[in-house]
């Protein structure tokens, strides 16, 4: 098996630790240790035995996890070294050559390319920016057909923050059912929502959706590395654990009980009130940026996520401008090519105030430049 080179990752791998500014991240700036653990929490946590732990997740994490999606139970929970891994997964337990899959674009691209890695057939259904990034649904009723195998969608979506509709998310499931296709349903950005709503899951609307997150994006714990799949059912999660096995085989020792500290009821409203306090600061402060821009973008506004896809309006290519960003002036955002939409850049907004201003300061001295360059 081949795969294609993950072109984002790639170029965060590479300058996202080396440049001054790096606005290219889609979750909120990192909960410190200090922050998240209390004293007593941690004289327990120095007690941990640093070995292998349960490879599908403590059953005091899986029931954490289970709370959220009501009447599940610890068995059709499976922890995952982040949801990148519950992703992967999986893709390689669903997929065979030629299989028909339909993708939500613009998306994360990891399953775009495991997904044509494995030999998929994979069919964009797009989020038109005309329709304020929603799908075409009856675009989207023209490309389910009998062979398609699984509907992959990302809601709240990654990199544009919008939220599926109800009916939406009815017309996928009414589709879905139709054919016998599977949901994969990234749902890692739920919780981050500017207005406070936790926006519905797939989960409990269809017996045949599969629910992947994380601590990673509106928790603001991306270095714990822990995600997770919620199955329809005992025997699905684990034929899937496996996976999980073969790949990882466990979380670590030390991220399962911080995990169960994020997650219990009074430290998740915490954390997810910052995510969301982080949010509404920054927005505003882009919004108002983009609008003293002299007409180059167009945004819009992400209802969740630290996230903000704007259009601009310069000739030049999204990749060549965060090229010239970085080496000129150590700034890091993402191109709109990386998620197969030009002419677009992805701005991370859960960073710090001060950061995120000087960041943007950098941006806008070279847009100048362009701008004279083009006119």
């Amino acid at each position: 098996m081949k795969i294609e080179t993950f072109k984002m990752e790639r170029m965060q791998s590479i300058w996202e630790n080396v440049v001054d500014y790096n606005i290219s991240e889609s979750g909120v700036h990192p909960l410190s240790f200090q922050e998240l653990v209390s004293q007593e929490e941690l004289a327990e946590i120095l007690k941990v035995n640093i070995g292998y732990i349960q490879a599908n997740g403590t059953p005091e994490l899986r029931e954490a996890i289970s709370k959220l999606y009501p009447g599940t139970d610890i068995e059709q929970i499976l922890v995952t070294c982040g949801s990148s891994e519950a992703n992967l997964i999986l893709t390689w337990s669903h997929t065979e050559p030629g299989d028909e899959v339909i993708l939500m674009l613009p998306n994360y691209m990891q399953l775009w390319g495991i997904l044509r890695g494995f030999g998929a057939t994979v069919k964009p259904m797009w989020l038109r920016e005309s329709l304020n990034w929603a799908p075409d649904l009856e675009e989207l009723k023209k490309l389910v057909t009998d062979k398609t195998k699984m509907i992959i969608v990302c809601n709240p979506n990654n990199p544009t923050g919008a939220i599926l509709s109800a009916e939406a998310m009815e017309t996928i499931i009414n589709l879905a059912d139709r054919v016998g296709a599977w949901i994969h349903s990234d749902e890692v950005y739920r919780g981050a929502e500017l207005d406070g709503k936790e926006s519905p899951s797939f989960w409990g609307m269809y017996d045949k959706a599969i629910i992947v997150n994380g601590l990673s994006k509106a928790y603001g714990l991306p270095g714990l590395r822990i995600g997770w799949i919620v199955g329809p059912d005992k025997n699905y999660v684990h034929n899937i654990w496996r996976y999980h096995e073969y790949n990882t085989i466990s979380a670590s020792a030390i991220s399962d009980p911080l995990a169960r500290i994020a997650l219990s009821a009074d430290n998740r409203e915490k954390i997810l009130h910052r995510t969301r306090s982080i949010i509404r600061r920054n927005l505003p402060i882009l919004q108002s940026w983009l609008e003293k821009q002299d007409g180059i973008f167009q945004l819009i506004p992400p209802k969740a996520g630290a996230i903000a896809f704007p259009r601009y309006n310069l000739k030049i290519n999204s990749t060549k401008l965060v090229n010239k960003l970085i080496h000129e002036k150590s700034v890091l955002v993402v191109p709109g090519d990386h998620f197969e939409i030009d002419h677009h850049l992805r701005f991370g907004i859960g960073g710090e105030k001060e950061y995120f201003l000087k960041a943007l300061t950098r941006i806008e001295e070279t847009l100048r430049e362009i701008g004279e360059q083009e006119s």
